[in-house]
């Protein structure tokens, strides 16, 4: 319980600072009694009577009321003030809490996207994976592919070998039917005719007319390739001589074909009109007057013959009865 100078006050807890409030009221009371003393001391009952008296009774009822009035609104502005740190309080709980939340929130769309990254990553080392091993057996394929396209190509050239044996060999048949029959020396017999071919170097190059005219002294004419077989043997013939430093252009021989009476109207030298012949890609072109036929030595014995101006100066091949 509080004391104040014969009061009792409710046994209410009191803050430091109204203590002191309290103190400081109790001093402007001691004042007021005992102003007529300077010590501070309290006078005796029967002391001078003339004095003037200020009676406890008399200042009791304000000094209470102002006190009780004090106290309240001290405790009205804690109260206040309690009221407002609470919400205060409150209201940053509520913040902190919001914020926290938040921060809940974002931790979990951070462990998300993590996941979700992660999986991706997973995925896309999985499709890299599957790529690599297509892109190798992409790889290992085209090895197939080019195997393969060699290996066809050389059962081609393999077939094409077997197809001339066999042309070579049918050559032959003619000839062992009728028996045995000669050519002149430096002839070939090829399908029961004799073919000179000018390899040797003391047979100069000629124009078409020179090369046949030379032919007719051996009694012969230019050859008259009118078939596969004898196309295919001459062939032969031409590739096995061929002098590499030479120029194609320069390897070929007159044959006795042309077209001098009607342009693109290609003749034999009896006159019988051509059938099939065996030119190279986009030949005859007749350019610069291209009126006479050679064959020319080629890979492919089915593309070479050529039109060249009679007038160009090439090797020639012969053709006559065999004896």
């Amino acid at each position: 319980m509080l004391r104040t100078r014969g009061n009792v006050l409710p046994n209410i807890p009191v803050p430091a600072a109204l203590m002191r409030t309290v103190n400081m009221e109790e001093s402007v009371y001691n004042k007021l009694i005992y102003q007529e003393d300077p010590n501070g001391e309290e006078p005796s009952v029967h002391s001078n009577q003339e004095k003037p008296q200020v009676s406890f009774s008399m200042v009791r009822p304000a000094s209470s009321w102002t006190s009780h009035k004090v106290l309240g609104i001290t405790l009205a502005v804690l109260a206040a003030v309690l009221l407002a740190v609470d919400i205060g309080l409150g209201v940053y709980y509520n913040n902190l809490t919001d914020e926290s939340w938040a921060v809940m929130s974002i931790s979990r769309e951070v462990a998300a996207l993590n996941a979700a990254y992660e999986a991706a990553s997973k995925r896309r080392a999985d499709a890299q994976m599957r790529l690599t091993q297509a892109n190798r057996q992409h790889q290992v394929i085209k090895w197939q592919v080019e195997h393969q396209t060699k290996r066809s190509s050389d059962y081609k050239m393999q077939a094409d070998k077997i197809q001339t044996a066999i042309t070579v060999l049918k050559s032959h048949i003619p000839m062992i039917r009728e028996g045995c029959r000669h050519c002149l020396p430096g002839w070939t017999l090829i399908n029961s005719a004799c073919y000179f071919l000018s390899f040797s170097d003391p047979h100069a190059r000629s124009s078409w007319q020179e090369a046949r005219e030379f032919c007719k002294k051996q009694d012969s004419d230019l050859a008259v390739l009118d078939s596969a077989e004898k196309q295919l043997k001459i062939n032969q013939l031409i590739n096995l001589h061929q002098d590499p430093l030479r120029s194609i252009l320069q390897s070929g021989f007159w044959i006795g074909l042309r077209d001098v009476d009607t342009e693109g109207v290609w003749k034999w030298l009896d006159g019988t009109r051509l059938n099939e012949g065996y030119w190279n890609d986009g030949e005859p072109n007749n350019a610069g007057d291209e009126d006479c036929a050679a064959t020319y030595p080629r890979n492919n014995p089915f593309k070479g013959w050529n039109d060249a101006p009679c007038s160009h100066h090439l090797k020639w091949i012969c053709e006559m009865s065999a004896s």
